[in-house]
Order: C-alpha cells, then structure tokens, then sequence
C-alpha cells in the first residue's frame, strides 16, 4: 500500500516503512541511521533540484548486506536509494519518496587486478582515485575522470564521462561486466573478463546508467590502460570559439590520438585565471593533452600547432612537466569553485548537453548570445572532442524572478541542442531534472520500452523511484 505520489515516485504506508526500518534495525544495529543530519548528506544537495532526504540510511560492506536491505524493503514495499559519494547533478539521489539509503563507500576493495589482462574487479564504493593510486605502482590507471573523486558504481551509474572520453571513451566502454543485486535480493552476473561477448542480450549495458532504476551494482569488472611513457598538456588560445572548434574538427578528422581536449569560453578563463591564480589569455582556450612515446607526443604537439595556427589559435605552449601539468588540469577540474567565486553568496546551476561536434561551434556561440541577452552570467567549458558542454549558471536561488530566467534559459539550450541532432544531457544523466525533455528527444515509443523494462526488473518499483522514466 502507498500513499502520496511524486512523480512515478509513491510513499509507502506509515506502517510500512516502521517495520522495514525495525527490520533493518535489528539486522544492522547502529549500521542503520535515521538522524537529521545524517539523511540530509545523503539527499540532493549539489544543484538547483530541492533536497529530498531518505528516511533511513543503512551503511552496507558487503554484498550480502546490499541483499539483506532489498529483501526487507521489498518485503515491505519501500524504496531503495543506492548511494556512492554524492556527486551527482541532476537528483539522482533523491528520494522523493522516502524510503532508504544504502550507502556504499565502505565497500572499497579492489578485489582483482589482473595487470596482464588490463582489467580489475572492484566494490561499487570504489572512487576513481583510490584505484588509481592502487594502480600507480603496477604501471597501470582507470582513464574515465569526471573531475569529482566520484565512487566507480556511481559513475557506471550515471554513464560517466569526463575530459579523458575523446579518447579513452566513457563509463559505457570500459565495463567489461557487473554483478547487481535485483529486487527479490538475489544476484545477476551480466558478462565476463572476456574482452567481447555475444553471448545473449547486453545485460551490461542495460545497468550502465541506470542510475539505479533497475537494481543495485555490489561489483563490477573495469578496463584498465597502461600509463602512457610520455603525457604533455598544452594550451592554445583562439580569438573565437568557432576556430577554437574547427581547429579541434580538424585534429580529429586528421587523426591525431588526443587525450583530452578541453574548451573553455572567455568567461571561463577569466574566472580560472582569478581562482586558480593563472595568467591565461582572456578569449577562447582548448586545453589539451597528448599521451604516447616521446616522439609520438612531440608529433602530436607539432601537428596539432599547425591546425591551430590555420584555424586563429596564438602562442601554442605545452609541458611535460607533471607538476605543470597538475597546475593546468586541477584549473580545469576547479572550474565550479572559480565560477561560485564568481558571486560570493549565490548559487551554481550546473547543466550539460551534447551535439555532433560539426554543430558545436553553432550550439556554444548560440547559447553565449542567449546569456548576454537575458543579462546571465553563465562561463561554459566544453568536451570539445565528443561535443559536450557545460553551463554553471549563476543564480540568486532565493530570488525567482532570476531563477525562473534561468530555467527558462537552461530549456532553450535543451532545444537548441535537440534540435541540432544532439541530446539534453551528455554525461550528467537524467535523473529527476531532466525527464521532462526524454519523450522529446526519442520518443514516446522508446519511453513506453523503458517503463516496459522498469515494470519487468522492479515491478514494485523500489529501486530509486522518481528517477529517469517520466511518470504516465
């Protein structure tokens, strides 16, 4: 039984929700929370979206507790929210619901490295930056860095990307298989360490980014890279954002491997500048990086030099120098702090969408035209090589005449990207904040499939209600 619907989000019945937490209590003793203070860290709290904290929250360590919690709130029809470190932009955390949390950073063993394979089995609770210094010594890292030292379970949650994805892919291309606990508390293996499989329907995939719509991942097998001989970072300044993007077409289409390629508008640089205390040219920039042997590296700085000249771009520096490159990339990933320093007091709106990059150029001087006429401050940084961008609005988010400009803004960059043949969101997921532009983008067939898949994995709908599906 339920009562008050949020969404496709329903509260279970009082009564309900007093014996799944009796029950979890007396399975997991002071493991299981219910202070203030504790279920508001583990609500929503990084972007405009209301917090909505859970009513408990459980601190599992290993699988069997992660299955213990699903068959007791299934038992009881509550939801379940996973949890990994709350990074996170669009709600995917919430509970609208209620319900309870199950909070996975104590599961953070890396189980497996298998360095001759390039893979490694790890828990969910994992962050990208403990395996990679697990990893150093061996010679070996994780590419996929979204900026945050998010945990790998929820990066395979979100489909995380980052500023290595030009080259190294996104969280989609480095599962190689996961185990995920369904909704009667039992285990589904959905691959192996084998590099390719046809072996039956892509139950990996289907998990990737589901934000934990359709179960809980308790383990997961990664790729792996060798750490490059030689890395060099580069930036190159570019008098507008159109050659800063043509430049980077061309150094795709010519084939040069980049690592990273990263665009940031002349707003961004400013607030980088003044944050991360640099003293970058103040106009368009791409911030690059380059991995091979040294005379690869070098060939692939000179040959990238030559388009940017042709495409507008001034003084080409670039570094082999790790603590140079740190300095640059740590500017880079600083991005948010330099644009909330911006306007101490206010808040940061953080959105990203996704266009073929041949229209990148079009969607980002579209969308600075749009800032300037609503009289918005809002500095962009782009995935340049896989045509992904990101707009940290600065809002009064007590004042809702700004915030309702600001909403109306984000809309129309929404269908400025949809209608360019891109997507709403890249790399940030759906979460609560995005359904709304779903049916839009691919239609009310591919939703009636997904809410197909929903009812057949969770028919009673407990795992993180509210999220992804649009509600009928």
């Amino acid at each position: 039984m339920a009562t008050k619907i949020s969404g496709n989000a329903r509260r279970p019945e009082p009564q309900a929700l007093a014996g799944a937490v009796a029950a979890l209590a007396a399975r997991f003793g002071n493991r299981l929370i219910t202070s203030q203070a504790v279920r508001e860290q583990h609500a929503h709290t990084t972007t405009w979206l209301p917090a909505q904290p859970p009513d408990a929250v459980v601190m599992a360590q290993e699988t069997a507790d992660i299955q213990d919690v699903v068959r007791i709130c299934s038992r009881h029809g509550v939801p379940v929210i996973a949890f990994g470190t709350g990074t996170s932009l669009e709600g995917q955390v919430n509970a609208p619901a209620g319900g309870v949390c199950i909070d996975l950073r104590d599961m953070n063993r890396i189980l497996e490295v298998h360095a001759e394979d390039l893979d490694c089995v790890i828990q969910p609770g994992v962050t990208r930056k403990a395996l990679n210094e697990h990893l150093r010594d061996q010679g070996l890292f994780f590419p996929i860095d979204p900026g945050a030292d998010a945990s790998l379970g929820g990066m395979t949650s979100t489909r995380a990307s980052g500023t290595n994805a030009v080259r190294y892919g996104t969280m989609r291309d480095n599962v190689l298989a996961l185990k995920v606990v369904r909704g009667d508390g039992e285990i589904i293996t959905t691959g192996t360490r084998a590099k390719k499989s046809s072996a039956g329907y892509d139950l990996t995939h289907l998990f990737v980014g589901a934000e934990g719509t359709l179960g809980i991942i308790s383990e997961l097998t990664i790729k792996l890279r060798g750490i490059p001989e030689t890395i060099a970072a580069a930036a190159c300044s570019f008098e507008t954002v159109r050659g800063a993007c043509q430049a980077t077409i061309l150094a795709i289409q010519t084939g040069i491997p980049v690592a990273r390629i990263e665009l940031l508008n002349a707003e961004q640089v400013r607030a980088c500048n003044a944050y991360s205390k640099l003293s970058l040219p103040e106009t368009p920039l791409l911030l690059l990086e380059f991995h091979g042997s040294e005379i690869e590296v070098a060939e692939q700085s000179r040959n990238f030099s030559e388009i940017a000249q042709e495409c507008g771009g001034g003084d080409f520096t670039w570094t082999t120098r790790p603590e140079d490159r740190t300095k640059l990339w740590q500017a880079r990933h600083d991005a948010y702090w330099a644009v909330k320093a911006l306007r101490p007091g206010a808040g940061v709106v953080a959105t990203d969408v996704c266009v073929p990059i041949s229209r990148l150029a079009d969607c980002v001087t579209e969308t600075e035209d749009d800032l300037q006429r609503i009289g918005l401050l809002s500095p962009i940084v782009g995935h340049v090589g896989d045509g992904n961008f990101h707009c940290s609005l600065v809002c009064d988010v007590d004042d809702p005449e700004e915030m309702a400009r600001g909403e109306a803004f984000m809309h129309r960059l929404v269908e400025r990207a949809q209608a360019m043949g891109g997507t709403c969101t890249g790399e940030h997921g759906i979460g609560q904040g995005k359904q709304k532009y779903l049916e839009a983008e691919l239609g009310s067939e591919a939703i009636d499939a997904m809410r197909a898949l929903k009812a057949a994995l969770d028919p009673q709908n407990i795992f993180n209600p509210g999220k992804i599906v649009p509600a009928n």
